[in-house]
């Protein structure tokens, strides 16, 4: 009998139910698109960051040491330690090595230029030796891509990159091309403080918009050869997938000494850029890993924002679909409020009467539910695609989360019709007041 009541019920006042369902589709497919894109694109935000950069750099102890001191970047202490080539792939074989998306070596120096055709010298340069494509293989067999293209993809290059071999090419910064009327396919000398000289190709002029378009960009060998520094680099720039910082990572920050052995382990098997600078210091020599905080936390705040704004909709959705059903359902209650008053008079208690009616708007939520997680998922891709050019993945408990919200949302926008159900007074209602 009850369930037959349930079933008409639900036939009878099938306008208001599926507008109820639909109430439910609109809310629990928003929330389920909001809940998995915010689960999921931590590392989408973080690899759309990459394009402004390297967030972390190495440089060697001694260099950066002077430099926190007396902000030192160039001069003695700084530009005479270097760290080894050899162990630049090092970087990908730390417990956060699939993190590291690209890094690329530099070697710094100074040369005389000097322009061919034109009389006298342009003066005294810097230089910066660099992997521009780099293709290499790690001792795991693994092989990969990685170089300076890939850390300044916002450059503006009138003619070419440097190639892997271009040893006989170089690159000059905007700047620097504009002094001394250098275009490309121009012919260009360089000679070292060692009295090194070696002719050069301008292969392309890039933009870079900072302290690099004053600098000649080479590739690393070439630099080598040219200041008589093989197998050094003077830094390394590297550009990682970060977890925001939060108190563990900070307190690790300033002394990883001071965790306890779980913290430890907690901060070290997370991808905070602390821990991972701690892991490149484990096996770069003599180096010191230290985050472009302006990159760093900036990718933390934007993600941290993100993800506020999605758990902010899916609030502000779950708030309007329970007003809306709240809305539908003490309407429905109002229209059978004679029905309902007979069921009291014939000795039904409230309880029941107000079951009855939670089964009816339940059953109506979970068929919207059902939907609507469906249609989330779709929202959910669709927006990966259009943001982010990926699809984003399927987080299982989303299922329970989604499950939990409609459970409440439903329940909470019962309460009104319930309410009215409690006050119903069948002798007022049977007679048509």
């Amino acid at each position: 009998m009850f369930w037959r009541m349930i079933i008409k019920t639900l036939v009878r006042q099938k306008s208001k139910m599926l507008m109820i369902a639909f109430t439910v589709i609109l809310g629990v497919s928003l929330s389920t698109a909001m809940m998995n894109v915010m689960l999921g694109v931590g590392d989408k935000v973080n690899r759309e960051l990459k394009v402004y950069g390297a967030n972390i750099t190495v440089r060697h102890k001694d260099a950066a040491l002077m430099s926190d001191l007396y902000g030192l970047t160039e001069g003695l202490g700084v530009n005479d330690k270097f760290l080894y080539e050899e162990d630049i792939l090092k970087l990908k074989t730390i417990f956060w090595g699939f993190n590291i998306l690209d890094f690329a070596p530099i070697l710094e120096g100074r040369a005389i230029l000097s322009v061919k055709g034109r009389a006298g010298t342009a003066g005294e340069v810097s230089l910066a030796g660099t992997w521009t494509e780099k293709h290499a293989i790690l001792s795991t067999g693994e092989e990969l891509n990685t170089g300076l293209k890939s850390l300044r993809t916002w450059w503006e290059v009138e003619g070419e990159w440097l190639g892997e071999d271009d040893n006989n090419s170089v690159m000059v910064g905007k700047l620097l091309a504009s002094k001394n009327k250098i275009r490309v396919g121009d012919a260009v000398t360089l000679t070292s403080n060692n009295g090194a000289v070696k002719n050069f190709i301008v292969k392309g002029i890039f933009n870079d918009g900072g302290g690099m378009d004053e600098k000649i960009l080479m590739t690393l060998p070439a630099v080598q050869e040219l200041m008589n520094l093989h197998g050094k680099i003077s830094s390394i720039e590297v550009s990682a997938l970060t977890t925001p910082d939060n108190d563990l990572a900070r307190k690790a920050a300033q002394d990883p000494r001071s965790l306890s052995p779980d913290e430890y382990e907690t901060w070290y098997c997370t991808a905070y850029v602390s821990a991972i600078c701690h892991q490149i210091q484990e096996v770069i020599r003599d180096g010191v890993a230290k985050p472009v905080r302006q990159v760093a936390e900036s990718e933390g705040t934007i993600l941290n924002k993100t993800t506020l704004l999605m758990i902010l909709i899916t609030i502000l959705s779950s708030i309007g679909s329970a007003l809306a059903i709240s809305n539908l359902i003490t309407a429905s209650v109002i229209e059978r409020s004679q029905e309902l008053g007979l069921l009291k008079a014939l000795g039904a208690y409230n309880w029941q009467i107000a079951l009855l009616v939670l089964i009816e708007v339940m059953l109506t939520g979970l068929a919207g539910g059902v939907i609507g997680y469906f249609l989330g998922i779709g929202f959910a891709q669709i927006i990966g695609q259009t943001v982010f050019g990926s699809y984003i993945e399927i987080a299982r408990m989303v299922i329970l989360i989604v499950a939990v919200i409609l459970f409440f949302v439903t329940l909470l926008g019962s309460v009104p019709a319930i309410r009215y159900l409690m006050a119903l007074k069948p002798t007022e209602v049977l007679h048509g007041k």
